[in-house]
């Protein structure tokens, strides 16, 4: 295992922390009404969101922990059917049990992340086929991307610039074919990707991102592909 590959792990790590911290600030004393109150995201109320933060750390947990076993686990019993019928299931649940659910999965993962060693981040999860490495950042961009789903008080533009310039080149595939993507951002880099017909677009680095993502509309930008 490379030295950048460990350190960039354990920044990812750090970066993980805070955003839990955050979410668990965000939730603390919520009320039936807030609960119930709808999320960003259309048909899911914050209860649905909330849940399925939850239930996504519990299943990572288990991913750190079987990789450290040197064993595989699917990210789901039952597979993505399941995962929804339990995000159904859990997402009316009373204000009081659905932050101490949450914070309890939290708390776990944040211990299965520290059991990791410089030498496991290699290991190979099914989560998206990929490492414990990448399973880092997968629990980053969960963390943060959800907390500002559930419409309280974090938005996009709380996205530090390090973690927008992680997002995008994620989110590459959802580019479509024949369109030349230019994000031009008032506070950062310029970022091109794709071929094709050229299509420049402007604004603030998390305004830009958060429309990548799904999370915002832009006048004029292109229809985009589904998540990668």
């Amino acid at each position: 295992m490379g030295d950048n590959l460990d350190e960039g792990a354990l920044v990812a790590l750090i970066d993980v922390k805070t955003a839990a911290a955050r979410l668990s600030t965000l939730v603390d004393g919520l009320d039936e009404t807030t609960a119930r109150g709808d999320s960003v995201l259309p048909g899911w109320s914050r209860g649905h969101v909330i849940t399925h933060i939850a239930n996504f750390s519990r299943a990572m947990t288990r991913q750190v922990e079987y990789a450290l076993r040197g064993e595989l686990v699917e990210v789901y019993d039952g597979g993505r059917p399941a995962r929804d019928a339990d995000i159904e299931a859990g997402a009316h649940r009373p204000a009081e049990e659905l932050t101490a659910d949450l914070n309890q999965a939290l708390t776990d993962l944040l211990a299965a992340w520290d059991r990791v060693g410089p030498e496991d981040w290699s290991r190979p999860i099914l989560h998206r086929n990929s490492t414990l490495a990448h399973g880092i950042d997968a629990t980053w961009r969960e963390l943060l991307i959800h907390t500002s789903d559930l419409g309280l008080a974090a938005t996009p533009d709380e996205w530090p610039a390090p973690f927008c310039a992680h997002l995008l080149d994620f989110l590459r595939p959802r580019t479509p074919d024949g369109i030349h993507l230019i994000l031009q951002p008032t506070d950062g880099p310029v970022w091109e990707n794709g071929t094709g017909e050229d299509h420049l677009l402007t604004g603030t680095l998390t305004a830009l991102t958060a429309w990548y993502a799904g999370r915002a509309e832009i006048e004029g930008a292109p229809e985009l592909l589904p998540w990668p």
